[in-house]
């Protein structure tokens, strides 16, 4: 009965917690950057669609396979990227933009808007490359029922069943590794983006 009584204080205590969680959260929804990601995304789905609208239609066998894993892997790289803003400790770029050490200072500025990073890389860059790559699931199923001698309909679930079981299976791996590495891994990033973008 004790015990009884101690699990449901947890479990009040654990929705009022929730429920001042939740009112923080939402004073803090910063709507510019809502309405500017989805400009963003706008633009980046529409430019990237019309460049595969009107390039992978003329592409052969190989050209599709190649366009498929160049989008696969930047799709992937991307997800590493966004999980090791999230999992990254801001100590150490703290620690380091103190001794100006190159790209420290961007890395800093990422671990602070980490939510936004990660939105931007997981779901924005990811999602086109998604987008791009099932598009491509198309051209590459009509170039193999030129050569196999199968239903294109059945072709075309295979190959989108590779290509999706490829994509998952590689950010399944990606995220393991970026947990594992995400200090490394977003103090490169950071350094590489710092010789492009200088943060103030």
């Amino acid at each position: 009965m004790f015990k009884k009584k101690n699990t449901i204080t947890e479990l009040e205590n654990l929705k009022v917690q929730t429920r001042r969680k939740e009112k923080i959260k939402k004073e803090l929804v910063d709507k510019k950057w809502i309405t500017k990601i989805i400009l963003i995304s706008f633009a980046l789905s529409f430019s990237m669609s019309f460049i595969s609208e009107s390039t992978v239609p003329n592409l052969n066998l190989v050209g599709g396979i190649l366009v498929a894993l160049v989008f696969i892997t930047l799709g992937i790289i991307f997800d590493i990227i966004g999980v090791s803003v999230t999992a990254a400790s801001p100590k150490i770029f703290h620690s380091m933009n103190a001794r100006k050490v190159r790209g420290a200072n961007v890395a800093v500025k990422f671990k602070k808007n980490s939510e936004k990073v990660s939105s931007f890389c997981c779901d924005v860059v990811g999602d086109i490359c998604g987008v791009v790559s099932g598009g491509t699931c198309v051209i590459i199923a009509t170039a193999l029922s030129k050569v196999v001698d199968l239903n294109h309909f059945v072709i075309t679930l295979i190959v989108t069943a590779i290509v999706a079981s490829i994509t998952i299976g590689g950010k399944a791996i990606g995220k393991s590794f970026a947990i594992n590495k995400c200090d490394i891994i977003l103090y490169e990033f950071s350094k590489l983006v710092s010789y492009f973008y200088k943060c103030k």
